[in-house]
């Protein structure tokens, strides 16, 4: 059921909407701009509000000081670019966030810091590297997290000993190659795999007494052959296997990894 079919029409304080005492009844409403339960500014449901100023986007900029922070959110994504920066320190976090990606970025900067975490992971995706590198060391994992996914490689060996095993899953995945030996004996086996997946065969002896039965696996899936001999009896069935089928073919071997 979405706004539409609700077939009521009251403000965000809850008390039924009156058309006639509207600033809008005499010139919207007869010119159809604006309709009760389905464009009104003054109705509770977002996507009315949101209909209305796409009907009278000429209206936005007199409603960003609005009581109602959904009417002052969607009026931020119409009104002109000059009435937005007050916006910022706006007590809702839409608000800010609706401000926010319509400003140039040296603007928004401080938001880089905001109270609200789902504001600051939104402003990741507004900013490049240099603005980013003060968010890698945000207290919410997540902000880093998205901030790893983002920061160009070279930027990420700031973030090789992130306290979150997910985080540094990522920066394993986009560190530059030359840099992941710094990372082989991360204290997560996750980690590490990641590692493994992407070392080039001749650095994978590094991992060749790795802890865990997957990084075992990939090594002596892709080692040189000639460095099988640590795996050829190793405890895993699964990575003596594979270790002894490529002694066997001469180190050429097609496999999968088993589940």
């Amino acid at each position: 059921m979405t706004d539409d079919d609700i077939d009521e029409a009251k403000n965000w304080l809850g008390e039924d909407i009156d058309c006639s005492s509207c600033a809008h009844h005499e010139d919207l409403l007869p010119a159809g701009k604006c309709q009760l339960r389905r464009a009104c500014v003054n109705d509770r449901y977002a996507r009315r509000i949101d209909r209305f100023f796409n009907w009278n986007t000429d209206l936005a900029n007199s409603y960003v000081g609005h009581e109602h922070f959904e009417v002052r959110a969607i009026a931020a994504k119409h009104a002109d670019i000059f009435f937005l920066r007050p916006l910022l320190n706006d007590p809702e976090e839409t608000v800010r966030w609706n401000a926010a990606r319509r400003l140039p970025k040296r603007m928004i900067l401080p938001l880089r810091t905001d109270p609200h975490r789902e504001v600051r992971i939104r402003i990741v995706s507004l900013l490049e590297d240099a603005d980013l590198t003060p968010m890698m060391s945000d207290e919410d994992y997540y902000v880093r997290l998205v901030v790893a996914r983002r920061l160009a490689p070279p930027l990420l060996s700031r973030m090789v000993e992130d306290p979150e095993p997910e985080v540094r899953k990522v920066v394993a995945k986009r560190l530059p190659a030359e840099w992941l030996l710094r990372m082989a004996h991360d204290e997560s086996p996750q980690v590490r795999l990641e590692v493994a997946q992407r070392l080039a065969p001749d650095l994978l002896s590094a991992l060749v007494a790795d802890p865990d039965w997957r990084v075992r696996y990939e090594v002596a899936s892709r080692i040189a052959a000639a460095q099988l001999s640590h795996l050829i009896d190793d405890d895993d069935d699964f990575v003596r296997e594979v270790a002894r089928s490529r002694v066997k073919a001469g180190g050429e071997l097609v496999r999968e990894m088993p589940l």
